[in-house]
């Protein structure tokens, strides 16, 4: 018997927006020109599912140099106009937000773990920014980001929902942990590894977001508002 769900939550990169070899792309060339030579594969195995400014010790470890606010708002400045510039929607993500938002009656929320500034333009450039009204949470605002839960209660108290009875859609481990450190049920977006989610209790895993618009579908309208 399928489960059933009061509010669906989704992530923004790599589930909704492609960005996430963009970002890890800017990054690369910033680090490297401060010092810290990385190859694109190991950006992206350090840096993909967390904030930059998570990273401060290694950063600063590695370059030499202090993760300064004025390097941080010049990484933003290149990722940004990068991200104008060659932002495309993950496939299907357009789908699966129009099937989570009929399966709930319109309760759904984006909550990421980037800046807010970041989560909005890309949702605005992707077309996806009306489907979630004021439902957009960034970790950045809450008193800790992925892995913690904050962000996903947030999301799920903005909703009026108890997030036991909400749906995370994730892509990484560090998202997936903090879903379930949230009380949430989580599906997982396999990008590359098979085993990207091993050790983690993800209910479900799915190739693409096609097929996650097609399982959303599939499952029955809860019909009931939870209220937390």
């Amino acid at each position: 018997m399928n489960p059933t769900f009061d509010a669906v939550l989704f992530d923004c990169d790599g589930v909704l927006a492609d960005s996430e070899s963009i970002v890890t792309g800017v990054l690369r060339e910033m680090l490297n020109e401060a010092g810290w030579a990385l190859t694109q594969a190991e950006c992206e195995r350090i840096f993909i599912g967390k904030a930059v400014r998570d990273e401060r010790a290694r950063i600063e470890a590695e370059t030499g140099q202090p993760l300064t606010e004025a390097w941080m708002q010049a990484f933003y400045a290149r990722r940004n106009q990068r991200l104008q510039d060659q932002l495309t929607l993950v496939p299907g993500a357009d789908a699966a937000v129009a099937a989570a938002h009929a399966l709930t009656g319109g309760r759904i929320a984006c909550a990421s773990g980037a800046d807010r500034q970041k989560v909005e333009m890309q949702l605005q450039q992707l077309g996806l920014r009306q489907w979630f009204g004021p439902h957009i949470h960034s970790g950045h605002e809450q008193a800790a980001n992925k892995p913690a839960p904050d962000v996903y209660l947030a999301a799920a108290a903005g909703l009026g929902v108890a997030p036991q009875r909400c749906l995370v859609i994730e892509d990484t481990p560090t998202g997936a942990r903090a879903g379930l450190a949230a009380g949430a049920t989580v599906w997982g977006l396999v990008h590359q590894r098979a085993d990207a989610f091993a050790g983690l209790a993800v209910a479900r895993t799915f190739g693409g977001m096609g097929e996650v618009a097609e399982a959303l579908r599939r499952l029955p309208a809860s019909g009931v508002r939870s209220v937390v």
